[in-house]
């Protein structure tokens, strides 16, 4: 928790998740796993760093994501394991549609945010329909990227691992 909320603030002040926070943060994930569960707790740990972190890793790769919120995500990953980093990915998700739907409404542009949201889903759609043969679709572009609302996501996966905690802790 604590280094997911220097993450978050780190983020939050300068659009980044540094390596040095990450990192150490993953290896020590992976032996405390092997060291406390064995085998199985190391296997289930590799198991969820590729669960939690293949999401952001593919909105890096397409989507202009961070590659830090994927770093971030791995080392999460990492101590969480399988079972309980499923619910932190689920709970960090909710916090991040909000903290989104939030900015997009601070900003004044939260019907051009889910206009284009619908362009994208549909873009989507058409691609996986066609199997991929056909990449691109005339008309179906979204706002400039310049325009484009960002916001940093380490709060997001500060806050969803908080209330993955609090749920875990009273279920």
């Amino acid at each position: 928790m604590v280094a997911s909320l220097v993450a978050a603030l780190w983020d939050i002040k300068s659009r980044r998740i540094p390596n040095w926070l990450t990192l150490p943060l993953f290896v020590a994930g992976l032996l405390q796993a092997a060291m406390f569960s064995g085998w199985d707790g190391l296997k289930s740990s590799l198991f969820a760093v590729i669960v939690l972190a293949l999401p952001y890793i593919l909105l890096f790769l397409f989507a202009g994501g961070g590659a830090g919120d994927a770093k971030l995500m791995a080392a999460v990953g990492a101590w969480l394991g399988l079972q309980s980093g499923v619910v932190a990915l689920v709970w960090i998700s909710v916090f991040a549609v909000i903290l989104a739907l939030l900015k997009a409404i601070s900003a004044r542009r939260f019907f051009e945010v889910l206009s284009n949201l619908r362009v994208m889903m549909l873009s989507f759609m058409f691609f996986a329909a066609t199997r991929g043969r056909v990449k691109y679709a005339r008309g179906m572009e979204t706002a400039d990227d310049k325009a484009a609302l960002t916001l940093p996501y380490g709060p997001a996966i500060f806050a969803g691992l908080l209330a993955a905690a609090i749920y875990s802790y009273f279920s």
